[in-house]
């Protein structure tokens, strides 16, 4: 599973508990997108979640 290169966010594990109450184990994954973006002046691809995108922490290559 990819992480975010900017803040390092992954996928995190949690238990999902039916309608009859079994448990099991299930992932939450993040929305993270492989995008061109500036980094060190230089256009690169990296691997960005949708929050450092929205927030303005990634400035993408046009």
């Amino acid at each position: 599973m990819a992480k975010c290169d900017i803040c390092g966010k992954g996928e995190v594990f949690g238990i999902q508990v039916s309608h009859s109450h079994r448990r099991s184990n299930r992932g939450y994954k993040p929305n993270i997108m492989k995008v061109k973006a500036i980094v060190d002046g230089t256009p690169k691809h990296i691997n960005v979640c949708s929050r450092c995108l929205r927030s303005g922490k990634v400035t993408r290559a046009i």
